[in-house]
């Protein structure tokens, strides 16, 4: 499949998942315990033999450029390449990336060596599993010069995504880019008779972010100076071009706010997740570490993950993700928290050294208490410390060694909370 260029779009500041983007690009926020949200789409694109692979991104990408280097390494006889494209300035283009659109037409240089046929674009922050061979082949069915990949959502789903409206034919006639909630969009409801699953209260159909362009129609629409593919290109392309719905009624999740991210990652340690990371057959591929079996000492585990590396000791963890190398001591109480874990482990000498310096080591320590919070990597958390267990109402904002967004607390990656903290 040579004459397919896929194309994953890494977003722009990650506003809406700070501080998990403070120190690294969307695509590179950690997930599950043991991968970055870029393995999704990169992973679709593999298990559909697509593996002519961009990531277009230009802010805090060093992160997400040792993941992909680590990572995604063919051999010579696949013809395969997964490559960042980071924002340059060349003597055509001297200023950033300044939206989707733009990001792809001021790559054009890098794309047309490739003389692909069909560019596949997709987003660096979503969580669903695609057979993207299907998705080109109705395409290439359908006679249409665009197609978008749509799923079925509520009236409240709506809000912040791209609502489609389509003939019996699947044939797009309109599309609207975030209605909000008070905008009133009920013409854009899918006909009853036309709904697969009339049981379900998903009303509208959004796109997903993904679509396909047939090359020399992608040429045609960046032709110009518009520089977002929802709000300007789409409904442009709409209204001169054929464009096509493609209806995916799998599991579809938008991962672009920390309530979407936190409640996508507790959803994983259900007793039937609606994604599945256990799919050998379509498998997520991230980065392979190498490191020992998760290690429980006398503890106490419902409901939840741990990734390798993990030494767990006279613990309770419940409805939690335990990510890579976490150290949990004795006494401690997880509920309802997202551990990202750590990029190394303590040697005895910092263990020291910490001791000497009342620096907790990395981890969480003795008797600490956490729930409903995201522990981004290598934060230290000393002994005895409440987090998130008082019962009070939490106003959004920065408190210095912690965030709270949504509701729900947020450690920065490398934090350190001295022993008795209370949050």
């Amino acid at each position: 499949m040579t004459e397919v260029l896929s194309i994953v779009l890494g977003g722009g500041k990650g506003t809406r998942l700070f501080p998990l983007t403070q120190a690294r690009a969307k695509p590179a926020v950690p997930f599950g315990g043991k991968y970055r949200l870029v393995d999704i789409p990169i992973s679709n694109c593999i298990n559909s033999n697509l593996k002519q692979i961009y990531i277009l991104t230009q802010f805090n990408s060093a992160s997400l450029h040792l993941h992909i280097g680590q990572t995604y390494n063919f051999d010579s006889f696949s013809m395969g390449f997964v490559e960042i494209l980071a924002a340059e300035q060349t003597h055509e283009h001297t200023s950033w990336f300044e939206g989707t659109a733009d990001s792809v037409r001021k790559n054009f240089i890098h794309f047309r060596t490739q003389n692909p046929s069909y560019y596949l674009i997709l987003s660096g922050d979503q969580l669903y599993r695609m057979n993207l061979q299907d998705l080109l082949k109705k395409h290439r069915e359908s006679g249409a010069a665009i197609t978008i990949a749509c799923t079925p959502v509520s009236r409240e789903g709506a809000n912040q995504l791209g609502i489609l409206k389509t003939d019996k034919n699947n044939v797009i006639t309109e599309f609207i880019e975030k209605p909000g909630p008070s905008k009133n969009i009920s013409d854009f409801k899918v006909p009853s008779e036309l709904k697969k699953d009339k049981s379900k209260g998903d009303e509208y159909l959004a796109s997903m972010g993904i679509y396909v362009f047939n090359a020399p129609t992608m040429e045609e629409c960046l032709n110009n100076e518009l520089t977002d593919f929802g709000k300007e290109i789409i409904p442009m392309a709409i209204k001169k071009l054929k464009v096509n719905a493609y209806i995916f009624d799998g599991y579809w999740e938008d991962i672009g706010t920390i309530r979407n991210f936190y409640e996508a990652n507790l959803e994983l340690t259900t007793l039937k997740p609606r994604f599945d990371f256990y799919d050998e057959s379509h498998p997520i591929y991230t980065h392979s570490r190498c490191l020992p079996p998760s290690k429980m000492n006398f503890s106490n585990m419902n409901q939840s993950i741990a990734a390798e590396g993990c030494i767990i000791t006279n613990a309770s963890i419940t409805n939690s993700i335990v990510g890579l190398r976490t150290i949990i001591e004795s006494g401690s109480s997880l509920n309802g928290v997202v551990c990202m874990g750590a990029d190394y482990y303590e040697t005895e000498a910092k263990k020291q050294q910490n001791a000497d310096t009342r620096i907790p080591n990395l981890g969480i320590g003795r008797g600490t208490i956490v729930k409903k919070a995201i522990i981004d990597k290598n934060a230290c958390i000393g002994e005895g410390c409440r987090i998130g267990v008082d019962d009070i109402n939490r106003t959004d904002g920065n408190y210095g060694s912690y965030y709270i967004v949504d509701g729900i607390i947020v450690i920065p990656k490398n934090t350190v909370l001295y022993p008795g903290t209370i949050i």
